[in-house]
């Protein structure tokens, strides 16, 4: 997979996936919101690490100052 995420926008990700994650384990997100906002906040942790977010392919979007090679 070729990398579409700069190192701010993976940063960002990665500060907010740690807050809402800590935000639902100390119950201040309950019930089926909190869940869903676990489940964002793992989905936004797991694109950070691979450092590529699939709605930025289909957009066209490219946060990553590093071009790809050519193939």
């Amino acid at each position: 997979m070729k990398k579409n995420m700069g190192t701010l926008d993976r940063t960002l990700r990665v500060i907010a996936s740690i807050t809402l994650a800590i935000l639902y384990f100390t119950n201040i997100l309950t019930g089926s919101i909190g869940l869903v906002v676990f489940i964002f906040a793992c989905i936004m942790f797991l694109t950070s690490v691979i450092g590529n977010c699939p709605p930025y392919t289909l957009m066209g979007i490219n946060t990553c100052k590093i071009k790809p090679e050519k193939e």
